[in-house]
């Protein structure tokens, strides 16, 4: 599934790749309330001169993602990727190790293409066992930290996000929630678009 979130691309503004899973892909909701399509339209409130595209797919680990990723950025020539996968592999129990190296390596291809990467960290239901969670859980802080890059610990409240902002299925956010998420994302990401533009500038 591949959404645009904007008009397409002005030939001098630039591109921020939403690449994710379910939760960025606005499963179970009206693309138009999904966080990713807010994130648009407060770019555009905000007056600054950024596309969005939505990579997202729903089901997406970062085996898949991995696979994807150089694609999208030959086509979309981002300069800020949000990274936001993970979480599928972590219910489905991947090995911690092989979710690290996926996601480093999708890391040093966007950085590698010139573009900037805010990295979204997950969390796992208890019931997935103390160790497994926590080793899973360090992972994004981890190579947020190795990389030195953006980085958002967790979206909502993590385990603890109420009720009435997930959907009957126990897992995806409501469209409650989805500005709220925003919220969560935008702090790291407005500092990553002020480097942005501050990079652009000292080169033009």
């Amino acid at each position: 599934m591949l959404l645009s979130a904007s008009p397409p691309v002005q030939a001098n503004g630039d591109t921020v790749l939403v690449f994710g899973d379910s939760i960025s892909a606005g499963y179970g909701l009206d693309q138009q309330k999904g966080w990713v399509h807010l994130l648009s339209e407060k770019l555009t409130r905000e007056n600054l001169e950024f596309q969005v595209v939505n990579a997202s797919v729903s089901g997406e680990t970062t085996d898949g993602g991995l696979l994807r990723l150089p694609k999208s950025l030959e086509i979309h020539q981002p300069d800020l990727i949000i990274l936001e996968l993970g979480g599928n592999d972590g219910l489905r129990g991947y090995p911690v190790g092989r979710i690290k190296k996926n996601l480093g390596e999708m890391i040093e291809l966007g950085l590698d293409a010139g573009a900037q990467v805010l990295l979204i960290g997950m969390v796992l239901p208890p019931n997935y066992g103390q160790r497994y969670t926590k080793s899973f859980e360090a992972v994004f802080a981890e190579l947020a930290e190795q990389y030195d890059i953006g980085f958002v610990p967790r979206l909502l409240e993590g385990v603890e996000t109420r009720r009435r902002l997930i959907q009957r299925d126990g897992i995806h956010p409501t469209a409650e929630a989805q500005p709220l998420i925003l919220e969560d994302v935008w702090p790291a990401l407005k500092e990553q678009i002020k480097a942005t533009t501050s990079i652009e500038a000292r080169s033009s």
